[in-house]
């Protein structure tokens, strides 16, 4: 079985965080985290946007891993 590591936690919450962000934008065109911390343009919802985009970037090494988690049972 694959450890979760702190990190994968926090970045698959950032991931889903942002993935339900997207969807209200989609579906309903509101953008809940410009609503929480002050606009699009506020630093701190630009923060948020930047740290999900890096949470993204991270869960791509999570395939690597998966993978390779698979091939070792498979041994």
């Amino acid at each position: 079985m694959m450890r979760t590591r702190p990190l994968d936690f926090i970045a698959l919450l950032l991931i889903i965080i942002g993935a339900l962000n997207w969807g209200l934008i989609g579906f309903f065109q509101f953008d809940l985290v410009a609503t929480l911390f002050g606009g699009m343009d506020s630093w701190l919802s630009r923060i948020i946007y930047a740290l999900v985009g890096l949470a993204g970037l991270y869960g791509l090494s999570l395939f690597g891993r998966i993978d390779n988690e698979s091939v070792r049972r498979s041994e």
